[in-house]
């Protein structure tokens, strides 16, 4: 959530300080740095804008809204490669913009995934009326429409080799998060194509049990313990009693902010960088405020939706200390992103059951700092497997 807004320019003049910082990657010779590696691809990027004439972009303060929905959109992918790409499909958060994971994007390219990032309308830095949480429910059709165009080869978006229809995923970061659920799980919302789902940080404490009985989509929280935005404790803890396709992995003392690429570099020395996205999220929200529910519109109890009592709200708790260091966030937001794309989307069985084994044990063994959890899904990729 919140990345944009907080300028680029520091990215380069704190490069240095980050290098004399103390080791932020995994042992060198582990698996993990072996897995952190760039892969064997170069890397290529293209944007586009695409229009989507089937639907509205509603109202919105001063903005009168229009009858279509422009999506500027980025795509990372391999520059050459054999046979049918994966797909990944990334959310950014509120007040920020579709290159917030370039890193991550970037990463998961060279190593032979199809990556897209849409900007939404209504909720990205810039949006027109000022960015608002209420067109939530128009976020999950706009991941229907990019996957559609890119299976349909949309000009300024070519690929090196088509998309696997059976392996797409869909990832977000805090309010692309809860995107990313609602894409894989709702009711009305969800698109079938989407076979893995990773939350990065997304409010989850609005979903029943019932949420997650409408498909049986693998889904991968990444959450961190210090998070002041979205509450570890009401978001995170909770999902594996819920989600029976579930994991969590967990990161001690990481923050927010440090799982956006955007902020990765200068927000190093800062002693919680949450405090820094709190001060910003505040603002616009108290600018937006109109006394009504934003996530009205995605139903009730019979969508698997809970409208109240979600726990902790935003910022409100203490700013924990000795936060994580951005850069080691990312590094292990990589690792344990690709190796859950892995496990799902791996084109064999082996493949996939020694990267499931990866994130579950031999991750946490390298980085005492991450924590590995799941329920049920285990199961599920084994019946998968077979």
């Amino acid at each position: 959530m919140l990345a944009a807004g907080l300028g680029l320019a520091s990215a380069a003049g704190c490069a240095s300080l980050v290098a004399g910082l103390s080791p932020q990657g995994p042992p060198a010779g582990s698996e993990s740095a072996l897995r952190l590696a760039p892969g064997p691809f170069a890397v290529v990027r293209r944007d586009a804008t695409l229009v989507d004439a089937s639907r509205p972009t509603p109202a919105n303060g001063s903005f009168a809204g229009a009858p279509t929905r422009t999506l500027e959109t980025t795509l990372w992918a391999p520059e050459s490669i054999a046979g049918p790409l994966p797909l990944v499909v990334y959310s950014h958060g509120f007040l920020s913009l579709r290159h917030e994971a370039a890193p991550l994007a970037e990463h998961l390219a060279s190593h032979g995934y199809a990556v897209a990032s849409v900007e939404f309308p209504l909720s990205n830095w810039s949006a027109p009326g000022g960015p608002t949480l209420h067109d939530i429910a128009s976020q999950p059709g706009d991941i229907g429409f990019l996957i559609d165009s890119l299976l349909a080869g949309a000009p300024g978006l070519s690929l090196p080799a088509p998309i696997d229809p059976e392996r797409i995923a869909a990832i977000g970061l805090s309010l692309g998060g809860l995107t990313t659920t609602l894409v894989a799980f709702h009711p009305e919302l969800r698109d079938p194509r989407v076979r893995a789902a990773i939350s990065i940080a997304g409010p989850s404490a609005l979903f029943s049990p019932r949420f997650f009985s409408f498909a049986p989509v693998p889904l991968l929280m990444i959450a961190a313990t210090n998070d002041a935005i979205i509450d570890y404790a009401s978001n995170a803890t909770p999902l594996l009693e819920r989600a029976p396709h579930a994991a969590l992995l967990t990161l001690a003392q990481g923050t927010h902010m440090g799982f956006s690429g955007i902020t990765a570099l200068w927000l190093q020395l800062w002693p919680n960088p949450d405090t820094v996205g709190c001060r910003q999220l505040e603002r616009s929200l108290l600018a937006q405020d109109d006394g009504g529910n934003p996530f009205a519109a995605l139903g009730g109890a019979g969508h698997g939706i809970v409208l109240t009592g979600w726990g902790r709200p935003p910022c409100a708790g203490e700013f924990a200390s000795g936060a994580m260091r951005p850069v080691r966030q990312q590094r292990l937001l990589s690792l344990g992103v690709r190796a859950f794309l892995d496990s799902q989307l791996g084109a064999t069985p082996r493949e996939r059951r020694e990267t499931w084994h990866y994130l579950a044990e031999t991750l946490p063994r390298e980085a005492a700092d991450a924590s590995f959890a799941s329920h049920g899904i285990w199961s599920y990729l084994g019946s998968a497997d077979s």
